[in-house]
């Protein structure tokens, strides 16, 4: 898609970083429950990792979230999805939510193929 970050991608989880250390030190308690949440929402079960960071991208896209949609997106690539996935999971936004997830969809797509390009380019995570 392009040789840079773009604003929705990595730069999003670059920027989001610090200040989330600085939140986790103030409340580490609850980052230690919300951990847990996310890794028990996230493992595998009748719906592989896979798919249910598709789901969490495209509630990224529909709540305009480009935090949600920087790190479900990274983390749907690592998990394997193709840019078509990506795209399909992304279309369903666009019936669920109209006209706003046209915008964040095509941006959403934009960081996903960010990170797809990464991974095959054998990168460092953001």
């Amino acid at each position: 898609m392009n040789d840079h970050d773009s604003p929705h991608g990595k730069q999003v989880l670059r920027d989001l970083a610090p200040l989330h250390r600085e939140l986790r030190r103030a409340i580490p308690d609850v980052y230690q429950g919300w951990g847990a949440l996310s890794k028990a929402a996230f493992a595998d079960g009748a719906l592989d990792r896979k798919t249910k960071e598709l789901v969490a991208l495209a509630i990224g896209v529909v709540e305009g979230c480009d935090g949600c949609v920087a790190s479900h997106g990274q983390a749907a690539a690592r998990a394997g999805a193709t840019p078509q996935e990506a795209a399909e999971a992304i279309g369903v936004t666009f019936l669920m939510h109209g006209g706003p997830a046209t915008v964040h969809g095509a941006r959403a797509f934009e960081a996903f193929c960010e990170f797809v390009e990464a991974i095959d380019a054998g990168e460092a995570p953001a």
